[in-house]
């Protein structure tokens, strides 16, 4: 074949390239931990060679709080768009909880208690937890708030609210990195009967919503 006919190859503009790499070591930090996202790995991961991914990330500190920060906000995006469609408080509640509840979470659970530990050392990853940690806060908050203005949840303080919600989230969170088998219903809806205990909602609500919308955390 002439090199007239031969496929061009295209080539990849920075910011392209640069968001590649981000999601190889992404993908890297969910399956496998993020003390695996190593300048070489991304490159195996992509199939270059470690000297581009170095020419993007020069210190492998940035690429794993990109990655983190990525992962954390893809799953915050799927959990609490900010862009909510229609419906109301009480059924993007129970959408959340159903999702972030469930056995399909447990990936990013990990992840968060990975990089939590890792930002004892680490303090370019930890800014970027602390980040995403307060976006998920005031992503949670808004909710609350708004179903507090419209009538469909009671609380004095929608801000402690919020963080009595999330803290039980990540205990579950926590047990999910040992074992969740043989996990009691009672324990496995312990974020929910949460919500709506300090919500003023009645027991079970949430649950019924996130049936009627055909939401399933696969729990």
């Amino acid at each position: 074949m002439s090199s007239s006919t031969r496929r061009k190859r295209i080539r990849k503009s920075p910011a392209d390239r640069r968001a590649e790499i981000v999601d190889a070591a992404a993908a890297i930090a969910l399956a496998e931990g993020l003390e695996c996202i190593t300048l070489r790995r991304v490159a195996e991961q992509l199939g270059v060679r470690p000297g581009l991914i170095s020419h993007y990330f020069p210190a492998v500190e940035d690429l794993v709080a990109e990655a983190f920060g990525t992962a954390a906000g893809g799953e915050l995006n799927t959990l609490l768009p900010a862009d909510r469609a229609a419906g109301t408080p009480t059924d993007h509640l129970a959408r959340f909880f159903a999702l972030a509840t469930g056995a399909a979470y447990d990936d990013i659970s990990r992840l968060w208690i990975n990089a939590r530990h890792l930002s004892r050392y680490r303090p370019v990853l930890r800014d970027r937890a602390g980040q995403q940690e307060a976006l998920w806060r005031g992503r949670l908050e808004d909710l609350v708030r708004e179903g507090v203005e419209r009538g469909e949840f009671r609380s004095d303080d929608p801000h402690v609210t919020t963080i009595q919600i999330l803290v039980v989230i990540d205990g579950l969170g926590a047990h999910a990195n040992t074992a969740t088998e043989g996990r009691p219903e009672v324990v496995t809806r312990m974020a929910v009967s949460t919500a709506e205990r300090e919500l003023g909602l009645e027991s079970g609500t949430l649950t019924r919503h996130a049936a009627a919308l055909d939401v399933s955390g696969g729990s």
